[in-house]
C-alpha cells in the first residue's frame, strides 16, 4: 500500500469496533474515514488517518448522555522496529508495525478517535442544576461564618 501510495476512504458503524463501544454510552454512529499510505520526502512510510464521528458519552457533570463530534487527523510514521522512531519527523506519530508489514486499517481507525476521546467528557452546553451551584437559594438563609477557623493557630502562634 506504501510503494502504491494508496488511498481508501469509506464508513463503518461504531458498533463494529468493540473497545470504542466500551466507553461510550451508546453505539450508535458510523464512522467516515480516510487513510492514505505513502512515503515522505526522507522516504519514511506513513499512513495519514482522518476520521469523523459522532460518538455519544455521558456528560461527567451532569450524567446526562450527549453527542460530542470526533475529528482525527493524524500522520502515523509506519516503523518496524522501536529504535526507527527517532527518524521520524516532527508531527509524525509512531506506529509499530508487525514483521510482515501488515496492519489492520480498522483498528488504527479505532485506536485513534480512542485517543482523540476527552478523559473526561464534559457537554459543553450542559449547565449545573440550582441545588450544586448554590444560585437561586435565599442569600438570608444561609449563615456566614463569623469566626475564623485559623484563629487558635494564630493565637498560639503569638504566644
Amino acid at each position: 500500500m506504501v510503494s502504491a501510495r494508496r488511498s481508501f476512504e469509506g464508513s463503518m458503524p461504531v458498533s463494529a469496533m468493540s473497545r470504542l463501544c466500551e466507553a461510550l454510552a451508546s453505539n450508535e454512529g458510523v464512522v467516515r474515514f480516510e487513510l492514505d499510505f505513502g512515503r515522505d520526502e526522507f522516504d519514511a512510510a506513513y499512513l495519514d488517518v482522518r476520521a469523523q464521528a459522532p460518538v455519544t458519552l455521558v456528560c461527567q457533570r451532569t450524567l446526562e448522555p450527549f453527542v460530542l463530534p470526533i475529528a482525527v487527523d493524524t500522520r502515523l510514521g509506519l516503523i518496524r522496529r522501536e529504535h526507527e522512531e527517532a527518524g521520524l519527523p516532527p508531527g509524525c506519530e509512531p506506529l509499530l508495525v508487525a514483521a510482515d508489514g501488515k496492519l489492520v486499517p480498522a483498528d488504527v481507525i479505532e485506536d485513534e478517535i480512542l485517543l482523540a476521546l476527552p478523559l473526561v467528557p464534559v457537554n459543553p452546553d450542559s449547565v449545573l442544576p440550582d441545588e450544586v451551584t448554590g444560585s437561586g437559594t435565599d442569600d438570608a438563609s444561609i449563615p456566614e461564618r463569623t469566626d475564623n477557623p485559623f484563629a487558635v493557630l494564630r493565637e498560639l502562634k503569638n504566644h
